[in-house]
């Protein structure tokens, strides 16, 4: 073998070697997406039963209840729909009624979500960038600085 062979050798292995840790980090990546959902986009197009999601909006009025242990039923809404959340764990200590939620699951044949993951709104200043979007093109955004010329 030439020294320009065995150059061109070292080089092919190195490209097949970095397009092999390529090609498996993309797929690991695409095996971690969660895609983001309203209430209104679960009923519209919703998710395959078993599919990884995240679904945010606001805790519905009246719709918490706790069960024995840490299990918790509620509903997240946008302005046109409610989807009803199970979840079994420790709650978020700002986790209430009427505040922002993005929960992370899966949604069941039955059209429950099941939650592995509750993330709440941390201070008056902050609601997950989704949401708030979503909750401004709906006309239902509650912030203190649209109000009143500010």
């Amino acid at each position: 073998m030439t020294r320009k062979q065995k150059r061109l050798a070292v080089i092919g292995t190195a490209m097949a070697f970095l397009g092999l840790a390529a090609g498996l980090t993309f797929y690991a990546l695409g095996q971690q997406t969660s895609y983001f959902y309203m209430p209104a986009d679960i009923l519209t197009q919703p998710a395959e039963a078993g599919d990884r999601i995240r679904l945010g909006g606001l805790v519905q009025d009246g719709s918490v209840r706790r069960g024995e242990g840490t299990f918790v039923r509620f509903a997240i809404e946008d302005q046109q729909s409610a989807v009803d959340v199970i979840y079994d764990g420790i709650l978020p200590d700002l986790f209430r009624e009427g505040q922002g939620v993005v929960t992370e699951g899966t949604l069941g044949s039955d059209g429950v979500f099941v939650a592995d993951t509750v993330l709440a709104k941390h201070d008056e200043n902050y609601m997950p960038r989704e949401v708030a979007d979503r909750l401004k093109e709906q006309g239902v955004w509650k912030d203190g600085s649209d109000e009143e010329g500010s």
